[in-house]
């Protein structure tokens, strides 16, 4: 898969231009119906050319970008139970605060 002027594929993920924003935050945003002009907002680095261009990348190369974020979503939450086993008495910890808050 090639990037384009806005999108850059480094470190092993995709980027808005030479941004530190990654294509995952526009397109979950995109996804979950925001406008170009909301994600703007959300980003203030990124111009609204920058996230149109952004998300047309992502419906050019849709099969392969949604492959890339499930696979993303996978390695997180396979490293999350692996912190969680590390160290499960801070994890219950944290979890009992949690419940104490709500």
């Amino acid at each position: 898969m090639e990037t384009n002027a806005y999108v850059t594929q480094r470190n092993g993920g995709y980027y808005v231009g030479n941004t530190r924003v990654s294509l995952d935050s526009v397109v979950y945003a995109f996804l979950e119906g925001e406008t170009p002009e909301s994600i703007v907002q959300d980003f203030p680095l990124l111009s609204l050319e920058q996230v149109y261009g952004a998300i047309t990348f992502y419906l050019a190369q849709r099969a392969e970008i949604d492959t890339y974020l499930r696979e993303s979503e996978e390695q997180y939450e396979r490293e999350r139970e692996a912190e969680r086993r590390a160290d499960p008495v801070f994890y219950q910890k944290f979890a009992n605060a949690r419940q104490r808050q709500s």
